[in-house]
C-alpha cells in the first residue's frame, strides 16, 4: 500500500487555483472586457458591433421567423417605424413582434416564448 500510495503521489500534480476569496488576474478582466460582447449584448452580429436601428434597414419587408415553432412575421418597414419609431433596434422589434403573437406559453420564463432568426440584417 505504501508503494502504491507514494506513486500516487509522485504523479499527482500540483493544482495551484484561486481560493474563493482571492482577485481574479488581471489578465482574465482584460480577456473578458476585450470580448466583442461585452458591451451588453445589443449587438447585431451582421451589424459589426453596433446595433441595427429600423432606420439603417433599406429593405421595405421586414421579416423574422421562430426557430421554435416555425412561425414567420413580416411587416412592411412604413409600418414599423410608424409603431416603433425610426431609432427602435430591429433585434426588440423583430422579439416583441413574436412576442405579440406567440402561441407557446408555458409558464416557465426559460421557455416561454419565441426563438428569433432574423432574415434581414
Amino acid at each position: 500500500m505504501e508503494k502504491l500510495a507514494a506513486v500516487v503521489d509522485r504523479k499527482t500534480p500540483t493544482l495551484s487555483g484561486l481560493a474563493p476569496g482571492d482577485d481574479l488576474p488581471p489578465e482574465y478582466w482584460k480577456a473578458l472586457l476585450d470580448d466583442a460582447g461585452a458591451d451588453g449584448g445589443d449587438a447585431d452580429p451582421g451589424a459589426s458591433g453596433h446595433p441595427l436601428r429600423l432606420g439603417q434597414i433599406r429593405q421595405h419587408l421586414l421579416r423574422v421567423g421562430c426557430r421554435r415553432c416555425g412561425r414567420i412575421v413580416e411587416i412592411q418597414m412604413v409600418d414599423a417605424v410608424r409603431l416603433y419609431g425610426p431609432d427602435a433596434i430591429w433585434r426588440h422589434v423583430g422579439q416583441r413582434l413574436l412576442d405579440n403573437t406567440c402561441s407557446l406559453r408555458t409558464g416557465r420564463h426559460e421557455e416561454d416564448g419565441c426563438w428569433p432568426a432574423y432574415d434581414v440584417p
